[in-house]
């Protein structure tokens, strides 16, 4: 989905008080990860996503997500990136006009 730029800042404020809901350790982005990023996207479009991963893989972990759940990144800071991906049956975010 393509997202302007005022609505990326618009879900970057909605983000911001938001915890991770999705932690990535040690054993990297499997399929049973993917499958809860999958499901929290679907339950509330908007998620952070903590990867405890060093810098130089990092990137290539988030656009493995990226690629892996047709999700727009909203923002990364450090560890954690910001994951949004419209829910077309039950949209729950209602973007200003």
């Amino acid at each position: 989905m393509n997202l302007t730029d005022a609505q990326k800042k618009f879900l970057r404020t909605l983000a911001h008080p938001k915890k991770p809901v999705v932690i990535i350790g040690n054993a990297g982005l499997t399929d049973a990860v993917v499958k809860e990023i999958d499901q929290a996207l679907d339950a509330h479009e908007l998620i952070k996503v903590r990867a405890r991963v060093e810098r130089d893989e990092r990137d290539e972990l988030i656009a493995e997500i990226l690629d892996r759940t047709r999700a727009s990144q909203i923002q990364r800071i450090g560890h954690v990136l910001t994951l949004f991906r419209r829910n077309h049956a039950k949209p729950k975010i209602d973007f200003p006009r």
